[in-house]
């Protein structure tokens, strides 16, 4: 059974910092591509950032672009969400997910594993 576990959301200050992780477990994800994506209520689900399992390339949605960094650790299966510079316009739930082509890194439909979510709240 695969699973995608996310942790370290919270509450914090505008102009401050949190650093997400999603741990994969049941499978081996080393030729995935894995991906963050956010929702806040009544608004759409988007794409925040992609990175390749193979080769580490990273592509960011450009209202994160410069403040969010994605990495991953091949040996521990673990995607990471670096956020500085918090916005309130970044409060939402935050999902991590995989999948198995590098194609519409952006688009959620393409993702087949999603994590159960965790909240991100940036206050003014």
């Amino acid at each position: 059974q695969v699973q995608l576990v996310e942790s370290g959301g919270g509450s914090v200050q505008a102009g401050g910092s949190l650093r997400l992780s999603c741990e994969a477990s049941g499978r081996t994800f080393s030729n995935y591509c894995k991906g963050w994506f956010r929702q806040s209520p009544g608004k759409e689900r988007e794409f925040v950032a992609a990175i390749r399992w193979n080769g580490g390339s990273t592509y960011y949605a450009d209202s994160v672009k410069g403040r969010f960094t994605i990495s991953r650790d091949n040996a521990k299966d673990t995607l990471y969400l670096q956020m500085n510079s918090l916005k309130p316009e970044d409060t939402a739930v935050y999902y991590c997910a995989a999948k198995n082509t590098w194609t519409n890194y952006d688009k959620g439909y393409a993702y087949g594993y999603w994590g159960q979510g965790t909240q991100v709240t940036v206050s003014s």
